[in-house]
C-alpha cells in the first residue's frame, strides 16, 4: 500500500512538472495586427524591403510596400514596428515524425511504425502527440508546420499536415491523409551491422520487392474499380492514389531506384508522385521533369551516400537539382530527426553557402514544400489570402547566429516561443548572474 501511494505521488509529480513547462496553445485570433518596416521575404523568391504586413481573423490581408501605400488611421487593433528585423513564412517541415516519437528509450512512447509490410491503411494522425514537447522546440526556429509521417515496411502508412500550436490532433489539422509513403526497394544492400557495416551488395530480391509492390496495386487499383461482397480496408486506403486526392511519396535514393518507381507509379495510373530523399536524382533529372515530379531532398548535412562522390555534394545537390528545372523541398529525417527538427533553416542556409540564391533557398522550406504537398493555396508564402502563419526575426532566419524570433503567428493567432529548455536557460542565467 505504502508503495503504491509513493508511486501515485511520484506520477502526479511528474505530471505537473510536465504541465508547469507545457505552453498553453495561443487562443483564436481577435484583434487585427499590422506589421510595419519588417524586410519581408515573401518565401516566393520575392522581397519587400519596408513592408506592411497586416492580418485579421487569422488570414493575411496586406501584403504590400509601406512607403508606396497609406493606411487609415486605427485601421487595425495593433501595431508591431519590426524596423531592421525581418518576416517570414512559416518553415514547413517535411516527412517528419515530430509528435509520433517522445523518448526513443521508452517504448510506450513510440507510435511512429505499424506492425507489417503493407500498411496504406494506417494514419499517422491519429498517433500524433499535440502536446509533445520535442514539438515545441522547433517552433523558436520558426518551425511552425510539419508532415507528420510514419515508417517501417514497404508501404508505411498515410501522413497528415498539421500547425504546431494545438490542443488536440484535430485541432492541428492542416490537411488530413495527404499522400501514402512507399519505402521503394534498394538495388543493393549492406551486409553486417550498425557497429561492423560488412560490404555493399547486389540485392537478389529486388525485381520479387517490385512485383510484390506492383502486384499491390494492380490488386487495389481493380477492387476499387468493381463492386466486392467483403470489404477490404487495404485496398481502400489507396483510392486517393489513383483519382489525384492524394500524393505517393516514393523514398529513393538511387538513379535505378528512382527511374523503375516513376516507371511502376505511372503504369499503374499513380497522378500525383513525389520522390523523398533522391540523392542520385540529378541522374535521373530529364525524366523528372518531363513528368512534373518533385524531390524533398535528404538531409543535406550528411556524407555522400558514396566514396567516390565529392564530400559537398549534399550541401550542393539543392542548386544542382533546381537548376536543371525540378522543384525541390528540403527534409530533415535520419539519426536523432525529431531534435534535429529544428536545424531545418540552417539546411537551406547551407544550400544558398553553395550556390543557390539566398530567396531560392527560402523556397526549399515554405512555397516549394508547400507545393509538393499540396498546400500551397493557404500556406507557404505570404500572400494576402492565404493563412497568417508568420514569424518575425532579428535577424537572416536561415543563420543559426541570427535565426532569433520576436514574435510567431499560426493562422493569425500568438504563439508562445517559450519551452522547457529557454525556461532552463533563464534558470540558470539567473542562478549565475548572467544576463
Amino acid at each position: 500500500m505504502i508503495t503504491k501511494n509513493i508511486y501515485i505521488l511520484l506520477l502526479v509529480f511528474g505530471m505537473t512538472i510536465q504541465t508547469k513547462s507545457q505552453q498553453i496553445p495561443a487562443p483564436k485570433q481577435t484583434k487585427s495586427i499590422l506589421i510595419l518596416n519588417a524586410t519581408a521575404h515573401l518565401g516566393n523568391g520575392k522581397i519587400i524591403e519596408k513592408s506592411a504586413i497586416g492580418f485579421k481573423d487569422g488570414k493575411l490581408v496586406l501584403v504590400a510596400d509601406a512607403t508606396t501605400i497609406r493606411l487609415a488611421d486605427n485601421a487595425y487593433d495593433s501595431t508591431i514596428d519590426a524596423a531592421g528585423k525581418h518576416v517570414y513564412p512559416g518553415f514547413i517541415a517535411p516527412n517528419s515524425t515530430l509528435g509520433l516519437v517522445e523518448i526513443d528509450a521508452v517504448k510506450s512512447s513510440d507510435d511512429q511504425e505499424e506492425i507489417g509490410n503493407i500498411n496504406p491503411n494506417v494514419r499517422s494522425i491519429v498517433a500524433y502527440n499535440s502536446t509533445s514537447k520535442v514539438t515545441e522546440t522547433v517552433r523558436p526556429n520558426g518551425i511552425l508546420i510539419a508532415q507528420i509521417v510514419p515508417r517501417g515496411g514497404r508501404i508505411s502508412g498515410t501522413s497528415s499536415i498539421v500547425q504546431l500550436d494545438a490542443w488536440t490532433w484535430k485541432d492541428a489539422l492542416v490537411k488530413e491523409n495527404d499522400g501514402i509513403h512507399l519505402n521503394f526497394p534498394s538495388g543493393f544492400r549492406r551486409t553486417g551491422s550498425w557497429f561492423e557495416p560488412g560490404i555493399i551488395e547486389p540485392n537478389k530480391d529486388y525485381a520479387t520487392q517490385i512485383n510484390e509492390v506492383n502486384s499491390f496495386l494492380i490488386n487495389s487499383k481493380a477492387y476499387l474499380g468493381e463492386t466486392s461482397k467483403q470489404r477490404n480496408v487495404i485496398f481502400e486506403s489507396t483510392k486517393g492514389l489513383f483519382d489525384g486526392t492524394q500524393t505517393l511519396f516514393i523514398h529513393a535514393d538511387e538513379e535505378k531506384q528512382i527511374t523503375d518507381a516513376i516507371q511502376l507509379a505511372k503504369s499503374n495510373g499513380i497522378k500525383r508522385i513525389v520522390i523523398v530523399g533522391g540523392f542520385e536524382a540529378y541522374k535521373a533529372a530529364d525524366l523528372l521533369q518531363k513528368n512534373n515530379i518533385g524531390i524533398l531532398l535528404r538531409r543535406v548535412h550528411d556524407m555522400p551516400a558514396s566514396d567516390d562522390q565529392d564530400v559537398r555534394a549534399p550541401f550542393k545537390m539543392a542548386k544542382i537539382l533546381t537548376d536543371k528545372g525540378i522543384l525541390v523541398g528540403l527534409e530533415n529525417s535520419g539519426d536523432n530527426e525529431r531534435m534535429n527538427t529544428r536545424n531545418l533553416p540552417f539546411l537551406a542556409g547551407t544550400c544558398a553557402a553553395y550556390g543557390l540564391d539566398k530567396e531560392k533557398a527560402l523556397q526549399l522550406i515554405t512555397f516549394n514544400t508547400a507545393q509538393l504537398l499540396g498546400i500551397d493555396a493557404f500556406c507557404g508564402s505570404l500572400e494576402t489570402g492565404k493563412d497568417a502563419t508568420l514569424f518575425i526575426s532579428e535577424g537572416d532566419a536561415l543563420d543559426m547566429r541570427t535565426n532569433q524570433l520576436t514574435h510567431a503567428f499560426i493562422q493569425g493567432r500568438a504563439i508562445s516561443l517559450e519551452t522547457h529548455q529557454t525556461q532552463l536557460n533563464k534558470k540558470y542565467k539567473e542562478k549565475y548572474g548572467q544576463k
